[in-house]
């Protein structure tokens, strides 16, 4: 079997030699770049010398750094750098000439008035590639909206059809449209890299969690631009197929999905209804799904007399997707996912030994990257400055001036962030 676990170090990873600036916080642009980074691109985080990215002061706590931090930027560097002063710019501006890739998440304006927006950079590196990751684009009549992940889920139509449909609208448990997004970037700038490769020339890649969520409409979009009808909330079940939902066990639920003549069959053998096969409310998949609410409650009127454990091990038997509700405690003990090496531990300079989640990309032969916990805010600022051609005296001046900052002792870090949010 060909081995897909990722290793340690970048030296055969894909995007090795690929230079990444990233500035941003929070989410879609972060973890952008931490995909460009696990596939091995060298990704320098600048951030703010006082705050950082505002993520740091999400608890809970490890040595005084933030938990989620320190997984969701993982394998970069920081440099604390404050943008707004004329020598962290000059700062920021030279690196721009050696960087392949600057992924942002601000709100369209502020890279301008920052003098970091594409039109100028492009002037410094034809070459570089321009990532905006935004609420809802560049331009067009909602762009200089502020938006975050529960805003696209409401606009997108995605909490139209989220959770029962007598109750209040839901999102998503999970951030979808900021991760999806950030995953769009990724793509986008790996992209980017080819079409650069044809062309010699960079370009800006923009993307919005307001059409990311859109974007997940493809099932809606048939039903809409077919016949005009429009998607309702209807729990866990399909907007096209049926039976595919939760169903009530005897000890709790579980899902299963048929949606074809052969696994309908194999379904109706494991519960024991052959009646339902000879039912013409049930003859075909568009039968099933026109009479999906009847066809629920005859399937839990049998799902219920057994517990979920007896249900998967016959369904998983005869072929019928199906799979237990867990929660995060049982996801991160999953045995599954502890065969196949999706957690690892990264190591941290305070905080010891940090659980990440591995990247789902698994390349047979240039694997993704395991290196490092997200850094300390400043932690590589003095390596990257003197990279940069700064003297002794003038790094000093730096810092004694609060442009940039070096690492400082988390605890210390955290609880003056935390003050300073106050």
């Amino acid at each position: 079997m060909t081995q897909t676990t990722p290793t340690s170090g970048s030296a055969l990873a894909p995007l090795s030699g690929v230079r990444v600036l990233e500035i941003g916080s929070y989410l879609a642009g972060p973890f952008c770049a931490t995909q460009l980074a696990d596939l091995g691109a060298e990704v320098i985080k600048l951030e703010d010398p006082k705050s950082g990215d505002h993520m740091r002061d999400y608890g809970p706590f490890i040595s005084g750094e933030s938990s989620s931090f320190m997984r969701t930027n993982r394998n970069k560097k920081s440099l604390a750098v404050d943008l707004k002063s004329e020598e962290g710019r000059k700062l920021a501006i030279d690196l721009v000439p050696g960087a392949d890739i600057l992924v942002e998440n601000m709100r369209p304006g502020a890279m301008k008035r920052l003098g970091l927006d594409y039109e100028t950079l492009r002037n410094i590196n034809p070459r570089l590639i321009y990532v905006a990751a935004s609420g809802w684009g560049q331009d067009g009549a909602l762009s200089h909206l502020a938006g975050l992940d529960i805003m696209a889920q409401a606009r997108s139509g995605i909490m139209s059809v989220t959770g029962q449909p007598d109750r209040e609208p839901a999102k998503a448990g999970v951030p979808l449209c900021d991760v999806t997004c950030a995953i769009y970037a990724a793509l986008g700038a790996v992209a980017a890299l080819r079409a650069r490769e044809l062309t010699g020339e960079g370009q800006m890649v923009d993307v919005s969690l307001f059409e990311t969520g859109v974007s997940f409409a493809q099932w809606e979009a048939g039903r809409y631009f077919a016949n005009g009808e429009v998607p309702k909330r209807s729990g866990s079940a399909h907007n096209t197929s049926a039976p595919y939902q939760a169903f009530r066990s005897a000890d709790g639920w579980f899902t299963l999905g048929a949606p074809n003549l052969r696994a309908w069959q194999a379904l109706c053998r494991v519960l024991r209804r052959d009646d339902l096969l000879r039912d013409e409310r049930f003859s075909d998949e568009n039968a099933r799904f026109a009479n999906r609410s009847v066809l629920a409650r005859e399937i839990e009127s049998t799902t219920k007399c057994r517990v979920t454990a007896e249900w998967i091990g016959e369904l998983q038997e005869a072929g019928v997707a199906c799979s237990p509700i867990h929660d995060y405690s049982q996801v991160f003990a999953d045995e599954a996912l502890e065969q196949r090496s999706f957690f690892w531990d990264a190591p941290h300079p305070t905080a010891g030994k940090v659980r990440q989640l591995a990247s789902p990309m698994r390349l047979s032969r240039t694997p993704t990257r395991r290196d490092r916990a997200g850094p300390l805010l400043g932690e590589h600022t003095e390596e990257i400055v003197r990279e940069l051609g700064r003297s002794d005296a003038q790094l000093k001046k730096l810092i004694d001036s609060g442009v940039i900052r070096i690492a400082e002792a988390p605890v210390k870090a955290a609880k003056a962030r935390r003050g300073a949010a106050r």
